[in-house]
């Protein structure tokens, strides 16, 4: 009997476990929405750079479409440009010195 009653004392008020799953439905439907935001933004970015269009990061929210994206970047043909040089060419190594005179 005296562990009969240990056990009823531990049981968790239902309305207050009803409140905490309300808390959570409220909580759960932002995190996913943060969640596909911090997926999406990159791969946006990565589509626009690699000249796709950019729509395709959408692909992130069907489930197993990331994998999709993820093999058309990896094995398409990028239409980007060459990359432009903004630093001069690195100078021959080691550094050559003119004989002294």
């Amino acid at each position: 009997m005296h562990t009969a009653l240990l056990l009823l004392q531990n049981q968790p008020d239902p309305a207050q476990v009803q409140k905490m799953i309300m808390a959570f439905a409220a909580i759960i439907p932002i995190l996913i929405v943060v969640g596909m935001a911090i997926v999406i933004v990159p791969c946006w970015f990565i589509c626009k750079k690699a000249g796709f269009s950019p729509w395709l990061s959408l692909l992130n929210v069907i489930p197993l479409g990331n994998l999709i994206l993820l093999y058309v970047l990896a094995f398409a043909e990028w239409k980007v440009g060459p990359v432009p040089q903004y630093w001069p060419t690195q100078p021959p190594y080691p550094p050559t010195i003119p004989p002294q005179v």
